[in-house]
């Protein structure tokens, strides 16, 4: 039987996993890496320590697999998006720390950009929004702060890619610089409509093509290993990239227009397959590359909550309410309700459908009745009113209701916090056998590209259900936390504006 090996480079974490022929994971190996914040609102990776995590846990996961790198048919890499990271093209060396998707540090740009009267073009180019979310501007940030590091970008010398890419520059060892078209459509300097880099958008942002990867398929061979980068796993074709999210729309089977996930990860992110045309959103989502494979395009709508399954992270490591996050179900389940207690974990802004750079964090309904038990129902509580948020703009969007959402992530195992989404979306929710579906996707991306598995249909019939989730709460009560829920959202925007 093939085998084929997911890395699944995330926001705290690298990961890998061996999947057999069937889909199903036979191995896993993952490391938790630090998190900087150098300043309020900046966020960083040391790109070195995302390599050296990442190769480290291929190597692990081979050896508990019990397999040689002559059985694995493909290597499929799934990423963290729009994260930058900027290095030499002669040494290899990162010239400066990665700047993480939830950073924030280009929200002024951004809106110097919005006043300038350029939303319009750039949202009906790409699909996005000017928000410091996507990359672009914090390459230009980057650029602009360090003179040198300008002059060598335009004289060729230094290479840019989101963490695909740079995955990819290490294991071929500087041989290959490519991006896929579903990372590339996340950095504001795509094309969505042409299907590659936009000169209007790099003149824009004041960026130099040179710095620029190769694009290409989602799906399809770009490299191999090089022994030079990780002699285990020499010779190992790499099959297949992609953002993490696509990669879970593919790992949830959603090939088809209409089909739609929620992962539930640091973030969450709510993606619709919208089919071979791309679809303009008129309540706050995005329209964003889902895959490209053998040229063709597909795409999708896409909702994103910046804090999603961090917010439990923040309880654990930020408040010491809890010991390990598996232990906030428990925690949360011990109270009825959240006793009034209204939760907005903005710290890191809003993201869908709210877009404010600005909102912070923030806790109302406080008094001397609520415990720990009540923040952590009102944490769980905000994941899935957040998601709520997303699926009311996506249904407007798409005009016809969802018949259910597919799901997964860390916190997909949490079943209190999946009751709680049937409640507030009145919608069945369903998890699959395997929720680690973001590896799985880029998994199935490379296998159908070295004859794993022959088309999508063969992927599909493999997908299976764990468990459903049916609404349980009243509609008037569903209500009545969401009308809170608004009420709260709107007290905590604009916060830290200048």
């Amino acid at each position: 039987m093939p085998y084929v090996l997911a890395l699944d480079q995330g926001t705290t974490s690298s990961r890998a996993i061996v999947f057999d022929g069937n889909g199903q994971p036979c191995a896993v190996a993952q490391q938790e890496f630090p998190q900087h914040y150098p300043q309020p609102g900046w966020v960083e990776h040391d790109p070195d320590v995302l390599w050296r995590s990442q190769a480290a846990v291929a190597v692990e996961a081979l050896l508990r697999a019990g397999i040689t790198a002559s059985e694995v048919a493909a290597i499929g890499i799934a990423n963290q998006r729009e994260t930058i990271l900027l290095w030499e093209r002669k040494t290899g060396k990162a010239v400066a720390p990665a700047i993480v998707w939830q950073d924030r540090r280009s929200a002024d740009a951004c809106a110097a950009l919005r006043a300038a009267g350029h939303e319009a073009d750039v949202r009906q180019r790409t699909g996005l929004l000017l928000d410091p979310y996507f990359s672009a501007t914090k390459l230009a940030w980057l650029l602009d702060s360090d003179p040198d590091l300008r002059a060598r970008a335009e004289a060729g010398e230094l290479a840019f890619g989101t963490v695909d890419s740079w995955l990819v520059w290490k294991l071929t060892a500087g041989a290959v610089h490519v991006t896929d078209a579903s990372n590339a459509s996340r950095t504001l300097l795509f094309d969505m409509n042409l299907g590659s880099w936009s000169e209007p958008l790099l003149r824009l942002f004041n960026l130099p093509a040179t710095l620029l990867p190769q694009v290409v398929d989602s799906s399809g061979i770009v490299g191999s290993v090089s022994a030079e980068a990780i002699p285990e796993l020499a010779g190992i074709p790499i099959a297949a990239m992609v953002g993490d999210q696509q990669g879970a729309l593919a790992g949830q089977a959603c090939f088809s227009a209409g089909l739609a996930k929620n992962t539930y990860g640091t973030g969450c992110f709510l993606l619709m397959h919208t089919g071979d045309r791309p679809q303009a959103s008129h309540g706050g989502l995005l329209s964003t590359v889902a895959c490209r494979r053998g040229g063709h395009l597909s795409y999708a709508l896409e909702g994103s909550v910046f804090i999603g399954g961090a917010v439990v992270q923040w309880l654990r490591d930020g408040l010491g309410l809890i010991r390990s996050a598996a232990e906030i179900e428990a925690l949360a389940g011990s109270v009825a309700d959240s006793d009034g207690v209204a939760f907005v974990p903005a710290f890191a802004g809003l993201g869908a459908p709210y877009w404010d750079p600005y909102a912070r964090g923030a806790i109302f309904g406080l008094t001397r009745g609520t415990t720990a038990a009540h923040l952590a129902r009102a944490a769980l509580d905000s994941i899935a009113l957040q998601v709520a948020d997303l699926v009311t703009a996506l249904e407007a969007d798409a005009a016809t209701p969802l018949a259910e959402l597919r799901v997964d992530g860390g916190a997909a195992a949490n079943n209190l916090l999946l009751q709680l989404q049937a409640d507030l979306l009145r919608r069945p929710i369903v998890r699959p056998v395997v929720t680690e579906t973001t590896a799985l996707g880029a998994a199935y991306l490379a296998g159908m590209a070295t004859g794993v598995w022959a088309d999508t249909a063969e992927v599909a019939a493999l997908w299976r259900a764990d468990r459903r989730f049916e609404p349980q709460m009243s509609e008037c009560e569903a209500a009545a936390i969401k009308a809170r829920w608004r009420e709260a959202v709107a007290r905590s925007r604009n916060w830290a504006s200048p």
